[in-house]
């Protein structure tokens, strides 16, 4: 029998993280590198594992992530994102728990369009009365 494989697409800002779960050892893979090598701060590293710690299933599944753009912390939030709509995916029980801790609302803060007849979004050229 096959083992079952679930997808999840996390976001925060620009960056994206494709998230492809299924059940193993425990093992990260992302953008094709060991999870430790990709992300070098431990602070990252707690904050991308904290989903699978508080819905139990820390070490039941392999991820393999794939995530670009944005800067390295908005990954890391996105790759949260990712498994934690992903662990939606395999539990639809897990949804109470992942939401109270506010695991699946995407952060959708992105960059202001610079507006016309100004030198950024909202900066405005030195105003002179004469």
């Amino acid at each position: 029998m096959e083992e079952k494989s679930y997808y999840a697409t996390g976001k925060r800002k620009t960056a994206i993280a494709r998230v492809w779960m299924k059940e193993g050892d425990g093992t990260l893979t992302v953008n094709k590198r060991n999870f430790d090598d990709y992300f070098t701060r431990d602070s990252l590293k707690v904050l991308i594992k904290q989903p699978l710690e508080l819905a139990g299933q820390a070490g039941k599944f392999n991820f393999y992530i794939n995530v670009r753009g944005g800067g390295i912390s908005g990954q890391a939030d996105a790759v949260k994102h990712g498994i934690s709509k992903a662990l939606l995916e395999y539990d639809a029980a897990l949804r109470p728990v992942l939401k109270k801790a506010g695991f699946l609302t995407r952060d959708s803060r992105i960059k202001e369009r610079k507006k016309y007849g100004q030198p950024g979004a909202r900066k405005r050229f030195q105003f002179s009365k004469r």
